[in-house]
């Protein structure tokens, strides 16, 4: 079980994999007010970088469930380095279905709604693991400014227009499904730089060492073609968040 190995190149030296910096991330766990002992569950959780920082910043224990098992490695080094691997705990596994044994007061899936067909379901997926009064985090894209184009929404690689909603719609999305936005905390350009160019020296430096491997050409092309497509597309029209939910 693994993630594309394209995702396992091209971030293998990002601690988050999404457009947040790590003082956006600890703005985040500031924002929620966690309690010492309080458990969270991480569905699609990378390197594990949440919930390392945030064990050893606030004290919380927590797993977090990624497909990769590249890593989910790092993410183990990662509680090890903080000294934190005596609260967290981190599974090579499938998140999509995955609830949890004992109730948690966090439940997070940041930038990987796919695993519950879309926000509405991962909501509902989370919402399985999560205690009375608990909190659901969900990362998710919007669009900062409305695609003129179908192309141009393609050139931020979705596959549609119809694939993000814009800030206010999303907001309110959370509401039809009878949830409240208690908190949010929201990418900003120097964010998606860090995710989206941090990429080019990885790939640069795995093509140096990697110049006859069967991805070596896919690789070369991405890195080729991902500056201006980036600058072009997705930094003007895309945007990231994460949203903080309590149930009505």
């Amino acid at each position: 079980m693994d993630i594309p190995r394209i995702f396992n190149i091209t971030e293998s030296e990002h601690r988050i994999h999404n457009p947040f910096t790590p003082e956006k991330l600890a703005t985040l766990g500031a924002a929620l007010r966690l309690e010492p002992g309080t458990r969270l569950l991480d569905l699609g959780s990378g390197s594990g970088e949440m919930l390392c920082t945030w064990a050893r910043d606030y004290g919380i224990t927590g797993t977090g469930i990624d497909m990769s098992p590249l890593f989910t490695g790092q993410a183990k080094h990662r509680a090890e380095e903080l000294g934190v691997a005596g609260q967290v705990e981190f599974i090579h596994g499938d998140a999509a279905g995955y609830v949890a044994d004992e109730k948690v007061g966090v439940a997070a899936c940041l930038g990987a709604t796919w695993i519950g067909g879309g926000v509405a379901g991962t909501i509902e997926l989370l919402a399985q693991s999560l205690c009375p009064g608990g909190i659901i985090l969900i990362g998710e894209p919007f669009w900062r400014q409305m695609p003129p184009t179908e192309d141009v929404a393609k050139g931020c690689l979705a596959h549609s227009i119809s694939d993000f909603l814009t800030l206010p719609e999303l907001l309110a999305s959370f509401g039809r499904l009878d949830y409240d936005v208690v908190e949010m905390v929201l990418a900003d350009q120097d964010g998606w730089d860090r995710y989206e160019a941090a990429k080019w020296l990885t790939m640069r430096r795995w093509l140096e060492a990697n110049p006859g491997d069967e991805m070596a050409n896919e690789v070369r092309a991405q890195l080729t073609s991902e500056p201006g497509r980036y600058a072009s597309y997705t930094r003007e029209y895309l945007g990231w968040g994460v949203f903080v939910l309590m149930a009505r």
